[in-house]
């Protein structure tokens, strides 16, 4: 019985070996010349299946790692990779292909696509903003590194959009200070927008905004002041106006007066 055992295991442990190795003989993939490899991974990226065109440009790089096709095809797989919307590994790809070649001639471009993989996750201004910064932080990587190049001219743009983002995200918070009436920390947000985006589309907002936190806490000199310098640079803005008019009368709306925190300042 023992014996009749052990020839049984012994049975299907070769079996076992046999599939393991039908298994491993299909895996193995056939050793092919690079340029057919490379153009195949072309092909699958032109036909839009990329996660295909990223498996393939890499076994470009793991058949021909000394070609000049291999190169190519690091930075073609992350491409791939964000064309197909996984910023993550595009960013792993283009991080190890600029440290692999930092005086390629596509080094730009690589730049270039690891800030974009950035900047298109930047959400909607009520969620967190770090991507925002950690785009901003790229774009402004490819300008400083090539100043002169048609990415660093694109991304002068994205940059001024990204500024845009986090001025918005900071109207916001400013508001919601501002609603609570916790004008202290509205003062500050809306400071922070006119002193570090000054070139964004808030400023106006911004600084109608404090003008009107001024008034709450019966700063009305500051409130003023505030008010001149949003009627010098905007003199036809909405904002202006109702600036104006509050400046004016000297009140705030009733929903809008202070409570007894700003009472104090008055």
């Amino acid at each position: 019985m023992k014996r009749f055992r052990t020839r049984v295991a012994a049975t299907m442990l070769a079996a076992t070996l046999a599939l393991g190795a039908c298994r491993s003989q299909e895996e193995v993939i056939t050793e092919q010349p690079v340029e057919d490899l490379y153009n195949t991974a072309v092909n699958s990226l032109l036909q839009e299946n990329y996660a295909s065109a990223a498996r393939q440009f890499d076994e470009v790089e793991r058949q021909h790692p000394y070609s000049v096709w291999a190169t190519r095809s690091q930075l073609m797989a992350a491409y791939a990779f964000y064309m197909d919307n996984k910023y993550d590994e595009a960013i792993s790809a283009l991080d190890r292909f600029i440290q692999l070649n930092p005086a390629n001639r596509d080094v730009a471009y690589a730049y270039y696509l690891k800030a974009l993989c950035y900047y298109e996750q930047i959400s909607d201004v009520q969620r967190d903003a770090r991507m925002t910064e950690l785009a901003l932080a790229a774009l402004t990587d490819v300008v400083n590194r090539f100043p002169n190049s048609v990415f660093a001219r694109d991304a002068r743009l994205k940059i001024e959009l990204a500024h845009d983002h986090l001025a918005g995200k900071e109207m916001e918070v400013g508001r919601f200070y501002q609603r609570q009436n916790q004008y202290l920390g509205a003062i500050n947000r809306f400071r922070n927008v006119v002193q570090r985006y000054q070139t964004t589309s808030h400023v106006p907002e911004a600084l109608h905004r404090l003008v009107e936190c001024y008034l709450a806490l019966g700063l009305v000199d500051e409130a003023r002041r505030t008010a001149s310098v949003l009627g010098f640079n905007y003199p036809g803005s909405e904002w202006y106006a109702d600036s104006y008019a509050l400046i004016e009368t000297g009140r705030l709306p009733a929903s809008d007066r202070p409570g007894w925190f700003g009472r104090l300042f008055q």
